[in-house]
C-alpha cells in the first residue's frame, strides 16, 4: 500500500499580492523541471502543511502549495479583530489560482483538491478547463444545501450524538433551529469570550468526525485558538453564503470537465462529506474514475485514501 513520499523542503516561496489587501503565501518544492501540480487545501480556512508536499513524487513533480485568503501564512489573518471577509469568496479564490499560475509561469497544471479543496478545484476547472491537465479529487463537497444541512444542522448528529452536544453548547437554546446563522453571529462577535468558545466548538466538531477512528492529536491542532478562529470564521462565512454558487452548480456544470482525466477518491464512511456527492458527481461525469474506499472516513491520510491518491498522482506524473 502506497504511503507519503519522504519529507522535503521548498526550494522557493513568497507572498503574492492578489489585491484587496490580500497577500498569499506560496511555495514550490520537488523538481523545478517536473510536471506542475497545484494543491488546494480544505476548510475553507485550513491552510497547507508540510505533509501535503508528500502526496507527489518529488522527482517527477513541481509541487505548488499556497494558503488561501486569510488563513495559514497568508495575510491578513481571519483570527484578527474584525476581519473583512467580503473580499474572500469562491470566485476571489478562483482568480487567485490564476494569478498564482501566471506568477509562477505555468501554462497548464494538474489540480489536486480534497474536501473544500475539491469544491475549489471543480470551480476552478469549470471556469478555466484549458488550464487543467488532470483532476485528483478527494472527499467531494459542493456546498449544496443538503450537504451543509447534514453536517451543520443536525443530520450527522445521528452518528455522533455525544460530539454534537459539544457543537450545540455555545449556541443559545432559542437559536438552535438555524445553527450556521447562530454561529455566524457568535464567530464574528468582537468579544473573545464569545467568538473563541464558538470557534473551538466548531473546529472540534469537524476534527472529531473526519476520521474513521479518533485522532486526539488532530483535534488538538484544529482547536489551537488562532487556527480555530480563522478556520471557523472562514468556513461559516462560505457556508452561510452557499459558496456563492447556484444550488447544484458544480455538478450541473460537470460537463465542462469532459476530456480532463479525473480521479475521485471517497471514503465510504465519510461523515463530513458523505459519498452521495461523489456519486452524484460521478453520474454527471461518468468518464471519471470513482474509488470508494471501504474502510475510510474523510481524512486524506487514512491508509486506503492515501494509497488511492498517490496511485493517481504517480500515474498522472507520466
Amino acid at each position: 500500500m502506497r504511503s507519503l513520499y519522504p519529507e522535503i523542503e521548498p526550494y522557493d516561496s513568497g507572498m503574492l499580492d492578489v489585491g484587496d489587501g490580500q497577500q498569499l503565501y506560496w511555495e514550490v518544492s520537488g523538481n523545478p523541471e517536473g510536471k506542475p501540480v497545484v494543491f488546494l487545501h480544505g476548510g475553507p480556512g485550513g491552510g497547507t502543511t508540510p505533509a501535503h508536499r508528500r502526496l507527489f513524487d518529488p522527482e517527477r513533480y513541481r509541487i505548488l502549495l499556497f494558503d488561501q485568503r486569510m488563513c495559514g501564512r497568508s495575510l491578513p489573518h481571519a483570527s484578527e479583530p474584525e476581519p473583512d471577509l467580503t473580499v474572500n469568496t469562491t470566485w476571489h479564490l478562483v482568480e487567485d489560482i490564476e494569478r498564482l499560475r501566471e506568477h509562477l509561469g505555468v501554462e497548464r497544471w494538474q489540480v489536486f483538491g480534497g474536501s473544500w479543496g475539491s469544491t475549489l478545484a471543480l470551480a476552478y476547472a469549470e471556469t478555466h478547463p484549458e488550464r487543467v491537465t488532470e483532476l485528483v479529487l478527494r472527499g467531494i463537497f459542493t456546498l449544496r444545501a443538503q450537504e451543509l444541512d447534514w453536517f451543520y444542522e443536525g443530520g450527522a448528529a445521528a452518528l455522533f450524538p455525544d460530539l454534537w452536544e459539544g457543537f450545540l453548547e455555545p449556541v443559545p437554546a432559542g437559536e438552535r433551529s438555524r445553527l450556521m446563522r447562530a454561529y455566524n453571529r457568535l464567530l464574528f462577535d468582537t468579544d473573545p469570550d464569545v467568538h473563541l468558545p464558538a470557534a473551538v466548538a466548531w473546529s472540534r466538531w469537524e476534527s472529531s468526525t473526519i476520521t474513521l477512528l479518533p485522532r486526539p492529536e488532530l483535534v488538538e491542532a484544529f482547536t489551537e485558538p488562532r487556527h480555530a478562529v480563522a478556520f471557523a470564521r472562514i468556513e461559516n462565512h462560505f457556508f452561510v453564503n452557499g459558496g456563492w454558487f447556484e444550488e447544484g452548480q458544480l455538478i450541473r456544470d460537470a460537463s465542462k470537465l469532459e476530456g480532463i482525466p479525473t480521479v475521485i477518491v471517497q471514503g465510504r464512511y465519510d461523515v463530513c462529506t458523505p459519498p452521495m456527492t461523489a456519486w452524484d458527481l460521478h453520474r454527471a461525469l461518468p468518464e471519471a474514475e470513482l474509488h470508494l474506499i471501504p474502510d475510510a472516513g474523510h481524512a486524506f491520510d487514512e491508509p486506503g485514501i492515501l494509497d488511492a491518491l498517490i496511485e493517481a498522482t504517480d500515474r498522472f506524473a507520466g
